[in-house]
């Protein structure tokens, strides 16, 4: 497929243009054969250092065919542990390896899209890290990709598997606490973890001979290497990752959407300090306003990230143990606040001391990675797939959106446009260097 063309579908303002266009680019690829049950998948790892060594680990049960990595320094370890893997620095060369069956993507937010959808593409299975892409058009492209190509996803979301996840989803829509109408959802990061604010470093230093800095770089913009941008850190820059928001909300709200079935937002606002044009606040607030979905009514869901924290005065007094990154939800008979991962509590204590709930209903899984594995074998379903984590990372993002441009976003989820706003309309969607569109 041409450049133009390319850039075209990745700007598309209609979602049916959006679906049109996505059917004729599949309609020649194959997709991958599922297996039996006791047939290994052959995979393929895409970052194997940091998050990625977890990953490797956590598909290790399959035959690991194939590992890439920029950094040999990094991915040594599992460059050696695999030493029978085929090994690359340039993920587009082990996307053309014939036998893989599936592939993990676990490299910085940027090179999300272009990875995944080039897995799609090639007929593999895709797990791919949160978020799932670097901005908003990406995600829906990435969903309506998988949708069309029928191959197994997930998104890294590991809690979406936690026992006590489920659970909370069970009392929210039994009725628990009654109509959800707010939602406060926090995380102490970034603090103490990447530098934010920051500004673009100047000078000129060379890569270590052990990184692949070009490759690195992908589709982001040209420049030169410094020691600021990685690894890990590169999560507080506006080209490589998404900040605070990014890292922490599509796992913290991840019981938010799925309880309350949400989808778009009609409208984003944020309030935060210390910005810059490279790289994500201090603090901020969010505020993203859902619609009535079904008999749900409207939902505002409320983001704190770095000191800020919700009001104590929603629990009314109270007490709950010390919470650094979880949610609150409120309804109207009563209140349900959880740690992530942990189980929920629900509130006034006294109202719900000898509460029992609902039966459990919904099926427990065997794991985050393993739904991944079945699915690939037999297409059984996986909770973070790309059908759901898709317009998850959308809405998401949306939020970055708001924190760069300082106004409040009204937002046409149908066309994907930030109404009467061209400026945030432009952040929608990125723009790539020569040679890394997606495919």
């Amino acid at each position: 497929m041409a450049d133009s063309t390319r850039r075209e579908l990745i700007g598309q303002a209609s979602l049916a243009a959006g679906l049109t266009a996505l059917g004729g680019v599949w309609s020649s690829r194959s997709i991958a054969q599922s297996k039996s049950p006791n047939e290994k998948l052959n995979i393929g790892c895409i970052g194997i250092g940091g998050q990625g060594a977890s990953d490797v680990g956590n598909v290790s049960s399959q035959n690991i065919v194939a590992l890439c990595d920029v950094d040999a320094e990094r991915g040594g370890l599992n460059f050696e542990r695999y030493s029978q893997a085929k090994r690359y620095t340039d993920f587009r060369k082990l996307l053309e390896q014939k036998d893989i069956d599936a592939v993990t993507v676990s490299i910085p937010d940027h090179n999300h899209a272009v990875a995944t959808a080039m897995a799609l593409h090639a007929g593999k299975h895709v797990y791919c890290q949160k978020p799932l892409t670097h901005s908003v058009a990406e995600a829906r492209y990435i969903t309506h990709l998988a949708a069309k190509t029928k191959l197994a996803t997930q998104m890294g979301t590991q809690g979406h598997a936690f026992p006590s996840y489920t659970r909370l989803v069970e009392l929210i829509e039994s009725g628990a606490i009654g109509s959800v109408t707010q939602v406060h959802v926090w995380t102490d990061r970034p603090s103490g973890w990447w530098p934010q604010p920051v500004t673009a470093p100047t000078g000129n230093t060379a890569p270590p001979s052990t990184l692949d800095w070009n490759q690195w770089l992908g589709p982001a913009q040209e420049r030169s290497y410094n020691k600021a941008y990685l690894p890990f850190i590169w999560r507080g820059w506006w080209d490589f990752g998404t900040g605070a928001l990014g890292d922490m909300a599509c796992h913290l709200m991840d019981p938010v959407f799925w309880s309350l079935k949400l989808s778009y937002p009609t409208s984003v606002e944020a309030t935060s300090e210390g910005a810059t044009k490279d790289g994500p606040p201090t603090w901020a607030v969010i505020n993203y306003d859902f619609p009535k979905r079904g008999k749900l009514p409207p939902v505002r869901v409320t983001w704190y990230d770095g000191k800020k924290r919700y009001p104590e005065a929603l629990l009314n007094g109270e007490k709950v143990p010390p919470i650094d990154n979880g949610s609150l939800f409120i309804g109207d008979k009563g209140a349900l606040i959880v740690n992530h991962g942990s189980d929920p509590i629900l509130l006034p204590t006294a109202k719900f001391a000898d509460f029992k709930g609902p039966t459990p209903y919904l099926k427990r899984s065997p794991g985050h990675h393993l739904e991944w594995i079945e699915a690939c074998k037999n297409g059984s379903p996986t909770g973070s797939n790309f059908g759901y984590a898709g317009p998850m990372t959308e809405a998401i993002l949306l939020g970055n959106v708001a924190i760069r441009v300082g106004r409040k976003i009204n937002y046409d989820s149908r066309n994907m446009h930030a109404v009467g706003d061209p400026e945030a309309d432009a952040l929608l969607r990125p723009a790539y260097r020569p040679g890394w569109n997606l495919p």
